[in-house]
């Protein structure tokens, strides 16, 4: 049976390095994309016409979120891993408890952070459960670990990841029970376009990332426990 995966936040980045990886070890992919002037996926595309698929995919909002299931359920009776990548963050997040802070864009974070990625699951795990893998990987960040929390500002970024990271216990629990598992990663402080523009202050350059990540995922069963496993590129475990 041909291995299927979906991806969000596909266009640049981290995403698209991830769905590259995977088409290298054959996978089939299904890239949710939300940036169509991107291009790179589109010359990927190229290179590999018959094993990825394309997907418009607004994971803040829950008809996006159904019409891609939609979408993906008419070209394939299975996904074995879904990917949870896209994540925004918002320079009015900056704010300590000193000045007024931004419940608007605290909110914009929460919604696509962390109940983004629990639509895509929820809205695929029909066609999650009858893969083999079963596997749900949640790209979230050292950000959500309360225990190593140094920071003081970045209210609603954190909080975004340290609910994704619950989200994950509470999918890990139920899934493993049906043959399945799900991980977190921290992915590292990286070159991204989170922001806006590429963070090139930022050491780890995304493909990095991706393949570190990826070859991890490949050994998943030495990670299946009573919890998800919460950890780095490096295959240090985190703290919750």
């Amino acid at each position: 049976m041909t291995r299927v995966a979906f991806v969000t936040g596909a266009d640049r980045g981290l995403g698209f390095y991830l769905v590259r990886f995977l088409l290298e070890n054959k996978y089939t992919v299904f890239a949710g994309r939300y940036l169509p002037e991107v291009e790179a996926l589109e010359a990927l595309k190229g290179q590999y016409q018959d094993t990825l698929m394309l997907v418009p995919l607004d994971i803040g909002s829950a008809e996006s979120v159904k019409e891609a299931a939609r979408s993906i359920a008419g070209s394939t009776g299975h996904i074995d891993i879904i990917i949870n990548n896209a994540g925004i963050i918002h320079q009015a997040d900056n704010a300590t408890m000193l000045v007024d802070m931004d419940d608007e864009a605290m909110a914009h974070l929460y919604n696509v952070n962390t109940l983004g990625a629990l639509r895509v699951s929820n809205a695929l795990m029909g066609l999650l459960l009858q893969g083999k893998q079963r596997l749900i990987i949640n790209i979230s960040s050292e950000a959500g670990s309360i225990s190593r929390n140094k920071r003081i500002n970045m209210y609603g970024y954190c909080m975004s990841k340290a609910a994704l990271n619950m989200q994950s216990s509470l999918m890990h629990n139920h899934l493993r029970k049906l043959g399945g598992q799900v991980m977190v990663f921290h992915p590292g402080w990286l070159q991204s376009y989170m922001s806006g523009e590429k963070n090139m202050e930022a050491p780890i350059p995304p493909e990095e990332s991706a393949y570190k990540i990826m070859n991890i995922v490949q050994d998943h069963k030495k990670y299946l426990g009573e919890e998800p496993v919460y950890i780095d590129l490096d295959g240090n475990l985190w703290p919750w």
